[in-house]
């Protein structure tokens, strides 16, 4: 009897467990300012190394990033943070001015 109490002991902490491991996985949409490829490429780059993020798709003519991450391991301002840190501007977060101005001519935009 007790092995039987133990073993389903066990077996629930490790069901739980794996229940807390699964991926919470949603998309959100914002701002980000930039004008050509080579933005789309940095602001796409910066957003991908966030751990927890699936997919960043950065659209040049609207400005909008489609971000597609995992609600356990990061968040929207984690990434708008780290598209800042590479020299652009999110709805959220400013990109430090030093940053911002050792961008290539074509990447800098028209800032508020």
């Amino acid at each position: 009897m007790k092995k039987l109490i133990f073993t389903t002991a066990l077996a629930t902490i490790v069901f739980g467990l794996q229940a807390q491991k699964q991926k919470i996985t949603t998309t959100d949409t914002f701002k980000v300012s930039g004008n050509c490829g080579m933005c789309e490429k940095r602001i796409e780059a910066a957003a991908s190394k966030v751990k927890g993020v699936d997919k960043a798709d950065w659209d040049a003519e609207k400005g909008i990033m489609i971000l597609t991450y995992d609600l356990g391991e990061t968040s929207v301002e984690s990434v708008q943070k780290a598209i800042a840190e590479v020299g652009h501007d999110t709805e959220k977060v400013k990109a430090d001015d030093k940053v911002y101005s050792k961008l290539p001519g074509c990447c800098q935009y028209n800032r508020l």
